[in-house]
């Protein structure tokens, strides 16, 4: 069992930038692979990033690779999204979610536990 909380997000102006945190508790967090998701108003919640258990593997999705970063700290069980570039269209609530298996897939199914996510708004 692993509880996840994000922060982080707030409100900036296109072309800036911001770090989101996802803080873990329990003693298994560097066996978990990560991921971040979003959710704009009346759309599906759809894949961001990954990272693998070890850090080591990352994947993401076309519409924000060269922008975002994905990375981890297992020593302080805290995963990362540093986002700079902002558009208005990456606009949404952004969760993190816990694979127990480790991979870093892109697919939302695989994530078993999640945050309750952080809100990002990016003004034109």
């Amino acid at each position: 069992q692993v509880q996840l909380v994000e922060s982080g997000g707030g409100l900036v102006q296109a072309g800036g930038s911001l770090r989101l945190s996802c803080a873990a508790s329990g003693r298994t967090f560097s066996s978990y692979g990560m991921a971040w998701f979003r959710q704009a108003p009346g759309k599906e919640r759809q894949f961001v990033a990954a990272i693998s258990w070890s850090g080591d593997d990352t994947g993401y999705a076309d519409y924000v690779k060269g922008r975002f970063t994905i990375s981890r700290d297992n020593a302080k069980n805290t995963a990362y999204l540093q986002m700079n570039n902002l558009k208005p269209e990456d606009t949404g609530v952004y969760y993190c979610g816990a694979d127990p298996r480790g991979s870093y897939t892109d697919r939302q199914y695989a994530y078993e536990y999640w945050g309750q996510g952080t809100q990002v708004t990016v003004s034109s």
